[in-house]
């Protein structure tokens, strides 16, 4: 954020010549801002990026939107977040199988409203439109079976994700961290689309171990040893940030009902759920 003096809403409207009630408008539209209580303040640098971004991106045709499909890993925070969702009335939200970077592609072709994201910082654009992430839960991410010593990877069969999972970008980091090479351990592994996959694999014994998150573990009944935390939800666009069914995951996330069922998942901490972030540029 800027060291300069943050704008007020009467600011903001005077230096882009809009009507105050109109920058209440770009907000919904993805215009940068930071709740202060019961008011809006702005960073004049972000406003002037994002101004400038925002007339060189694209723009959507009228009435554009993207299909009612969430994209995401299969994280059990976002089962029962759909789940609750999809019990009340229509329109229902479909899922999407999909790791990070292949949810991110899809809601960048605006192929999905919503893609689950984690792990090495969010970005704050996309396809040139500002994103908001929607919090969901801090989750434990760590491996499933074997002793939990990283040192026994070299030896065990292990059950883990593709590079393009963000969950893998924290075991490179702790076998890194452990001097151990994670290029020679990886080698010998054999990769799973989802952590229900990965988990399956050492149920049936075609693994010893699996890298996954502790919910996921805890359904299967598997001993669990934690490597790292992570911040995880879903990111929209900024702009469908108005759209009725974006309101609605915002609104069932913040209810006691989901942090509650929430709260009996090893592994999860649901304080925040249903809160919209701004990741930096």
């Amino acid at each position: 954020m800027s060291a300069e003096p943050l704008l007020t809403t009467e600011d903001v409207a005077g230096l882009l010549q809009v009507h105050p009630k109109h920058v209440y408008r770009l907000l919904r539209r993805g215009l940068p801002g930071h709740r202060m209580g019961g008011e809006w303040r702005f960073a004049r640098d972000e406003v002037l990026r994002w101004v400038e971004r925002r007339e060189s991106a694209p723009t959507p045709s009228e009435g554009e939107s993207a299909p009612s499909l969430v994209a995401a890993n299969g994280d059990v925070a976002v089962e029962v977040l759909l789940g609750l969702v999809n019990a009340a009335a229509p329109p229902l939200l479909g899922f999407v199988p999909a790791d990070r970077d292949a949810a991110m592609a899809l809601l960048a072709a605006g192929h999905v409203l919503a893609a689950g994201c984690h792990a090495m910082g969010p970005p704050s654009h996309l396809a040139g439109a500002r994103l908001a992430r929607i919090h969901l839960v801090t989750r434990t991410i760590g491996l499933a079976g074997g002793s939990g010593a990283l040192a026994d990877l070299a030896t065990l069969r292990l059950a883990a994700r593709p590079p393009t999972a963000g969950v893998r970008g924290h075991l490179d980091a702790a076998l890194c961290a452990a001097d151990l090479d994670p290029a020679a351990i990886l080698a010998r592994a054999t990769t799973y689309d989802s952590h229900r996959d990965a988990l399956l694999a050492v149920v049936r014994g075609d693994a010893d171990v699996a890298l996954a998150t502790q919910a996921w573990a805890a359904r299967f009944g598997l001993p669990f040893h934690a490597l790292t935390t992570e911040a995880y939800g879903l990111v929209v666009r900024a702009a469908d940030l108005g759209d009725p069914r974006v309101v609605r995951l915002c609104e069932v996330a913040q209810r006691a009902t989901y942090r509650s069922a929430l709260a009996t998942v090893p592994g999860y901490d649901a304080t925040g759920a249903g809160d919209i972030r701004y990741d930096a540029a």
